[in-house]
């Protein structure tokens, strides 16, 4: 009788559903345990919503900021009384509407590929119970909705279980006026006046789409600038951008309670001000799903975050224990999280299998410009971790941003002196998401900036900034040859 491998995914999120596949297509027996639908978070209520939003943001900012440069006319006889008249509006119900019903249709597609690949799907909450058993087993509980429990049998567990928002003792959302992020496509109505709490990506991606949708947003930053973990030449190009829009960004200030007061929120300052809006955002990280499923017992360590530690090739401190994604606290990317799972899989079931390679991973901030970053960072070369040689270039030079009346952003690279591998990149532009691969293959490959400068763009385009960027950066390269 042929053994077959049992694998038991906790968790349905890109970490968990991308193991799946892979674990089913080598041959394994795949069952993953999920509570609200696969995608999990990333699909239902992050990555994939957020995005929706932004993409109706973009289109908005886009037509309010260039119309007229555009020659565009466009008739408008309602203008407001108090602020400059907007040319289009949102249906904020709408819009919201969308971004839930491409949500669940994108965890359904994802459902129907994992059971096409030959996986079973369980709804319910799963934990690990207790150690290995003398098998070299693991016993995983499924607790379904309805408080019933069945047992899986497993030769390899894969934790996924993701994360949640973070929330402060005197902040508690109420989903109505207080919300986190994962509240906030059940608004009918477009907030007037939004107080977005946390300037990370999340913060800064939402501050700027409700800004644009028409919304009064007020961004609270502990920091001194926004995007504090970001590239701070790119972080002072949207916070300029931010504030040309009209957003009220306060550096330096944090948040210490928000309540509710009738239909205002108030938001009070560790220094003692009070800030007033309709609606407050909070936005101060995410607490990874680690409590109460059993990990401490089935001798997996845990990290100071309460994240839980792992290697390069996912492996976790307890045999045939797995983790992947948010839950990891490695890079709150979905990209990520999806690698990890694989190596996973690959790694258990005797695959051949790389490593993660955290410097080969690109990553996007979907303001408006984006901002693109991949490899060693300007934090990096600053701070001597690596010696390496940096131009910039704006996109105002660039014929191609002229023409579509971009004036924000640039084109950063970073090679290595003497050789000119590409070792890192930053873009900050429109759709900067797609103008940065490029860039990672040249920092997954080695290529030199030669090799970029040598390739042929298309006359005009923004991505022949990239190829202009690594020019100069040949040009360097020789003069310091030569010197």
């Amino acid at each position: 009788m042929k053994y077959v491998t049992r694998i038991v995914i906790i968790g349905g999120g890109p970490g968990g559903y991308e193991a799946a596949l892979v674990g089913a297509q080598l041959g394994a027996e795949v069952t993953v345990v999920d509570c609200d639908g696969l995608g999990g978070a990333s699909v239902l209520t992050d990555c994939v919503p957020s995005k929706t939003l932004i993409a109706t943001a973009e289109v908005m900012t886009t037509f309010d900021s260039s119309y007229e440069e555009l020659g565009i006319l466009v008739a408008d006889d309602t203008p407001h009384i108090d602020r400059p008249a907007r040319v289009v509006g949102v249906d904020l119900g709408k819009v919201n509407r969308r971004v839930k019903r491409l949500a669940l249709a994108q965890s359904h597609d994802i459902t129907a590929s994992v059971t096409r690949a030959g996986a079973r799907v369980l709804r319910g909450r799963g934990r690990l119970e207790g150690q290995q058993d003398s098998d070299g087993s693991r016993t995983v509980v499924v607790t379904a909705a309805d408080g019933s429990e069945q047992r899986l049998t497993a030769d390899a567990v894969l934790i996924a279980t993701g994360g949640h928002p973070r929330e402060l003792p005197d902040a508690r959302p109420d989903g109505e006026r207080i919300l986190n992020w994962t509240q906030v496509y059940d608004l009918d109505e477009l907030p007037e006046e939004l107080i977005v709490v946390g300037s990370g990506v999340t913060g800064a991606e939402f501050a700027g789409a409700y800004q644009a949708l028409g919304s009064r947003v007020t961004l609270v930053s502990s920091r001194d600038r926004v995007l504090p973990g970001e590239d701070p030449d790119a972080a002072a190009v949207l916070e300029d951008v931010f504030r040309r829009r009209g957003m009220n960004v306060m550096a330096r200030s944090r948040a210490q309670a928000v309540k509710r007061v009738g239909d205002r929120v108030e938001v009070t300052l560790a220094d003692g001000r009070v800030i007033t809006g309709s609606h407050c955002l909070m936005a101060v990280g995410a607490i990874p799903n680690t409590a109460n499923i059993g990990l401490e017992e089935a001798g997996v360590k845990l990290k100071d975050s309460g994240h839980v530690k792992t290697d390069k090739v996912s492996r976790t401190s307890a045999p045939g224990v797995y983790a992947a994604g948010d839950v990891t606290g490695v890079f709150a990317l979905a990209s990520v999280a999806a690698m990890q799972g694989r190596i996973a899989m690959y790694h258990f079931l005797g695959d051949a299998v790389t490593p993660l390679n955290l410097k080969a991973v690109s990553s996007n901030v979907f303001t408006d410009p984006e901002i693109a970053t991949v490899g060693y960072s300007q934090a990096d070369v600053d701070g001597g971790r690596i010696d390496a040689r940096v131009v910039k270039l704006p996109l105002l030079r660039n014929p191609r941003a002229k023409m579509q009346g971009i004036r924000d952003g640039f084109v950063k690279i970073f090679c290595r002196p003497g050789t000119g591998v590409v070792v890192g990149g930053t873009v900050v532009a429109p759709r900067a998401s797609e103008l940065i691969h490029p860039i990672s293959i040249a920092v997954d490959n080695n290529l030199t900036v030669e090799q970029i400068a040598n390739a042929f763009t298309v006359y005009p385009s923004l991505s022949g900034s990239i190829a202009e960027v690594a020019r100069q950066l040949h040009t360097v390269k020789r003069a310091e040859e030569l010197a």
